[in-house]
């Protein structure tokens, strides 16, 4: 019979070792119990997910599939209360009793909150308020909080307690960590580089960063009104968020009578001490005396472990992990390994400053070995760092070069240098050794070994490592990865191909385009079809709807919390006490939770339950905005020439027209214009996708591929045109070109340099290619098949169209077995 393997922690290390096992051909009847209801996600992106960088679906590395694929029994939201030893048994929460021949505790470790005055109250948790920043739910908890708040304190100044500020910033207009050593990050830095740290965040990011400072109490009745320090000062604020560090889930080991001091005392096999088929792995465990925090452990722990249970390697073990980092904290590079600074007599210290760059860089050497090196703001030099910490490798006489290229051998380390067990992936755990061996397989793009091994996948630093390692084991001869040109990954097509194939065979809806050049329907790939088709088709388009993202499902904007938001059309900005007044009324009748003016110049009601959107539409009797699709949004206007005593051109009249003609379409991404009635720019039109500006002589300059979000581009000039009729024309016949050309979720201000204004010039405004005619024509035939989407509210597609759906954590908890 197969013995039954039980996993206790459905975390980053339990899942890590079954995966492990199963790549060594391990046969064991496994099941997996996870305290949290979801499938394995990368803990290290949620700093990520609260930053609002990464969804959520991206940080899983293990969906629920994976588990029934491998035969894995899953009980999710599941927790083990103890484990009978003597009759090898595990008992849960919910009753159950579970058997095992081989038992892995892997329950990883909980925040640590500190014994401060105010923190809980009493049989309810912690304070209304106060959150710790651990899981996914943390997070979920934290951002819905924050976006009615004003200013969060961030208790500890260590990585968590940074990455948790950062993030905040997205939410608050004003966040301060509060730490109690004497510098940041302390645990890894030394107190130049904490204090230039400190410096950087300040000055880059806007935090309030306060040092040298123990808080002692929460302030606040029913909820948090402040915090207050040691030394009396008090700090207002409406949130607090506790990252002061971790301890190890060991309780339940500790009550089944394990040995446990800080975690679970282990072997170098990673056995439980005095115990023969019980083992821990990961933050819960204490090996030599050590409990680590960070993920290259509990990557080695796991290789151990996975030998040593399927006798691939019995003789394998854990001798310890050298802890080298490198990682951005707040968005700041930082590297830490080895010693902060010299400890005995004759250590050599060589340091390097540039406080007006935020530059820092230290290294530590006794007896030519590299024992401890701090980088901070450059970290160009890390590789080679890693390798002399790691392995003892010879340094250079001239120790400057252990910082900068000084014209001698020590430059970048190459890939044929490094050790194939060497670390290139800490968020993922993956070695260098990996990823050679998936280019020895046959796969020589950079975009297939990193889906196959991870490399690259969780905060990124690591790709450009993982780039010249995959040109280095393919011997220069890396592939282009043709999924880079597919429109969709579904489809194994470039956009142009697509279209051809979709006209010659009259595919008008998203499953019938899988059906005839797809194979198996992939759910990334819908949306994007969808929006090409409808974009194809207009009128002829067959909708379906489990192709179209929530948003477009429901035709309104997601919210982090599950709400949304409804946002009427407000042509050009302008508007009329009227509708304000209605809007207004809508707002307070069904108590809306905020009501906002957008930087598109139209007004947003945030908060919406998805069951109220049909009703709140009726009521505000007005068009859809369009704020939430891949879409013609917005055209931002001034009040030009009627006004403003410098406007040569009637930019508001322009500017309605446009949005009345365009309103609505698709596109490969949204698209944001506007109309300035003089170079004042007063509605920043050379900052839009597509933007017109009125110059003297009664003339308009057109200007597209503009941005001012996260990527800041002035537009190119396409043309200069001498009526707003033609201004409509080139709008027209522009968004079209794009429409056709543009890759999916390529905005213009990437799309106009691809392509160069030369050619959309030639193309759009003098007909080089002679298609101008067509583009009118498809535009014309787009414009036409307009249907307001806010008018499905009579008739909804589905009778769920509009029903709220159960939340992820109260899915039924269903074990999983094939």
């Amino acid at each position: 019979m197969r013995q039954r393997l039980v996993v206790v922690g459905n975390g980053m290390a339990g899942a890590r070792t079954v995966e492990e096992i199963l790549a060594r051909g391990g046969d064991f009847d496994i099941t997996m119990f996870g305290d949290e209801p979801y499938g394995n996600y990368n803990r290290i992106m949620l700093s990520n997910v609260l930053a609002g960088v990464e969804d959520e679906s991206g940080i899983f590395l293990n969906d629920l599939s994976w588990y029934a694929e491998n035969g894995i029994t899953l009980r999710v939201g599941t927790r083990i209360d103890r484990i009978d030893r003597f009759a090898r048994t595990v008992h849960a929460a919910d009753g159950t009793v579970t058997p095992y021949d081989k038992l892995i505790i892997a329950t990883g470790s909980r925040a640590f909150v500190p014994p401060i005055a105010g923190i809980r109250r009493p049989g309810r948790g912690y304070h209304q308020g106060v959150f710790v920043f651990r899981t996914l739910d943390d997070t979920r908890a934290m951002i819905r909080y924050a976006r009615e708040h004003q200013h969060a304190v961030v208790i500890g100044g260590g990585l968590l307690g940074l990455e948790a500020a950062r993030g905040l910033q997205t939410h608050l207009p004003r966040v301060t960590v509060v730490h109690s050593a004497g510098h940041l990050m302390n645990a890894q830095l030394n107190g130049v580089a904490g204090e230039m740290l400190r410096t950087t965040l300040e000055a880059r990011l806007g935090l309030d960063v306060v040092v040298g400072a123990s808080t002692t109490e929460i302030l606040g009745k029913h909820a948090v009104t402040g915090v207050k320090l040691a030394d009396g000062r008090t700090i207002e604020c409406d949130v607090v968020v506790v990252a002061t560090g971790i301890r190890a889930n060991a309780e339940m080991a500790a009550a089944s009578g394990l040995v446990v001091e800080r975690g679970i005392v282990v072997d170098d096999r990673m056995r439980a001490l005095d115990e023969d088929d019980i083992y821990a792995v990961g933050e819960c465990a204490q090996h030599r005396g050590e409990v680590y925090g960070l993920v290259a452990p509990l990557w080695e722990q796991a290789k151990v472990l996975a030998d040593h249970l399927t006798g691939t390697n019995p003789d394998a073990e854990y001798h310890g992990s050298q802890v080298a980092t490198k990682l951005k904290v707040a968005g700041v590079d930082v590297a830490a390994m080895g010693l902060t600074g010299p400890e005995r007599a004759g250590d050599e210290e060589v340091t390097y400053a540039e406080p007006s760059k935020g530059v820092y860089q230290n290294v530590i050497i006794r007896g030519g070995r590299l024992v401890g090196a701090t980088l901070v703001g450059d970290v160009r030099k890390v590789a080679f760092l890693m390798q002399a910490f790691d392995r003892g490798l010879p340094l250079p006489e001239e120790r400057a070069g252990l910082l900068f290229d000084l014209g001698g051998p020590v430059g970048e380390v190459s890939p044929a240098e490094m050790a194939d067990d060497e670390q290139v992936c800490n968020c993922n755990g993956v070695a260098k050794g990996v990823i050679k061996a998936c280019v020895d397989s046959g796969c020589r793009t950079v975009g297939g070994v990193m889906d196959k091994t991870r490399a690259g996948k969780g905060c990124g630093t690591c790709k450009p490592l993982v780039r010249r390692i995959v040109e280095w084991a393919a011997g220069g001869e890396v592939e282009e990865d043709p999924a880079a040109s597919y429109y969709v990954p579904g489809v194994p097509m470039p956009k142009p191909e697509l279209m051809d194939a979709i006209r010659l065979y009259q595919l008008k809806s998203v499953s019938s385009v899988f059906a005839k050049l797809g194979g198996e329907e992939d759910a990334k790939s819908k949306m994007g079809l969808a929006s090409l088709l409808k974009m194809m088709w207009g009128a002829e388009y067959v909708d379906e709807r489990d192709a179209r993202f929530i948003n477009d499902r429901v035709h309104a904007n997601i919210q982090r919390d599950g709400t949304f938001s409804v946002v009427p059309q407000m042509k050009g900005g302008v508007t009329t006490p009227a509708d304000l007044r209605r809007i207004a009324e809508v707002a307070e009748r069904h108590g809306v939770p905020m009501v906002k003016l957008t930087g598109g110049q139209r007004i947003d009601l945030l908060g919406i339950p998805k069951e109220k959107l049909p009703q709140i539409w009726a009521e505000l009797d007005m068009p859809s905005g369009y704020a939430y699709a891949k879409s013609f949004r917005t055209v931002k206007t001034c009040v030009g020439s009627d006004f403003c005593r410098f406007g040569v051109g009637d930019s508001t009249a322009l500017g309605i027209a446009i949005e009345e003609r365009f309103q609505g379409i698709e596109g490969p991404g949204k698209m944001k214009l506007a109309v300035t009635g003089c170079p004042r720019n007063c509605a920043e039109a050379y900052v839009k996708d597509l933007g017109v500006v009125a110059v003297d002589g009664g003339k308009w300059e057109i200007y597209v591929g503009g941005a001012a979000g996260a990527h800041v581009r002035k537009g190119d000039l396409l043309a200069t045109v001498s009526s707003p009729e033609e201004v409509i024309t080139l709008t027209g016949r522009f968004l079209q070109y794009y429409r056709e050309n543009g890759n999916w979720l390529e905005r213009t201000y990437a799309w106009v340099p691809r392509v160069g204004i030369e050619k959309i010039r030639a193309v759009v405004v003098e007909d080089a290619e002679g298609i101008a005619a067509d583009l009118d024509a498809r535009m014309d035939a787009a414009v036409g098949a307009y249907r307001d989407p806010w008018k499905e509210r009579a008739e909804p597609v589905t009778p769920g169209q509009f029903r709220t759906s159960l939340p992820l954590t109260v899915l039924p908890q269903v074990p999983m077995k094939t």
